[in-house]
């Protein structure tokens, strides 16, 4: 139970808010779009900032108890993601991720983990999450490549969809993963659901993003729901609540006579 407690502080979630409504007639839902450019330049461009506190509350869903979790996200752009969590007015736990890997420890049974992002990867039932991904996950940007030659373009009164018109193909020590993938977006461009179909396999993974705000010029998803299935099924919900831009401390360190957990 408890790796999902480190997984939840790595990752985000939450609800189907209210969808914003287009005033406009409908466009049909199976017209493409004649000319794609400035939309596939503007899903793929990099949020604008420097450093990012949000303040969010976490909800994992695994079958096994877990208490809801407050919980301070600090990024550093392209190189750190740090997170603290507390439930029940307790510190329970902290973890960071860099380009090279992941490290977090939970207090409840004392122990830590280090970790590629294949400890990530395993979690999310999928194999291309690296730091540059993952991020881009936690701010509701485009967290897999897409263009205008293997995806498909159309647009409806609500937004934009695109749909795989290939499997995209992800290698990792020697595995190939593919995958077929829809992807939604308002009419603001902003990333709304992400969803995968593993190819020959039952795993999905799909990832909801609503009550978009604009924050310092920046839009950022309030809210964020992670539903993963396979073998067994999870959803980790996360409401962000604040978001900040000044610069703060990130501490990380493994306390005394803590564990390490094998990953498998």
């Amino acid at each position: 139970m408890k790796k999902y407690i480190l997984a939840s502080a790595f990752m985000i979630a939450l609800i189907s808010c209210k969808t914003k409504m287009a005033v406009e007639n409908p466009i049909s839902t199976t017209a493409p779009v004649a000319s794609g450019a400035n939309f596939f330049s503007k899903i793929n461009e990099k949020t604008d900032f420097q450093q990012l506190k949000i303040n969010s509350r976490i909800t994992a869903e695994t079958g096994k108890f877990i208490p809801p979790l407050d919980a301070t996200i600090y990024i550093e752009k392209d190189q750190k993601v740090w997170i603290n969590m507390i439930a029940l007015f307790l510190n329970v736990g902290r973890g960071i991720a860099t380009p090279e890997g992941i490290k977090g420890y939970e207090k409840w049974n004392r122990t830590y983990i280090e970790s590629d992002f294949s400890y990530l990867n395993s979690l999310l039932n999928v194999n291309f999450i690296d730091y540059g991904a993952f991020q881009n996950l936690l701010l509701g940007k485009t967290f897999i490549p897409v263009n205008d030659k293997d995806f498909k373009l159309t647009k409806n009164a609500q937004g934009y969809l695109l749909t795989s018109e290939k499997n995209l193909s992800f290698q990792t020590n020697g595995k190939v993963s593919e995958y077929s993938a829809t992807l939604t977006y308002n009419n603001e461009m902003n990333l709304e659901n992400v969803s995968l179909q593993k190819i020959d396999a039952p795993d999905q993974l799909e990832v909801s993003y609503s009550n978009w705000e604009n924050f310092e010029n920046i839009q950022l998803p309030k809210n964020v729901k992670i539903i993963i299935k396979g073998s067994k099924n999870s959803q980790i919900l996360l409401e962000n609540t604040k978001f900040e831009s000044s610069k703060m401390e990130a501490p990380y360190s493994v306390p005394n006579n803590y564990t390490k957990t094998e990953i498998k």
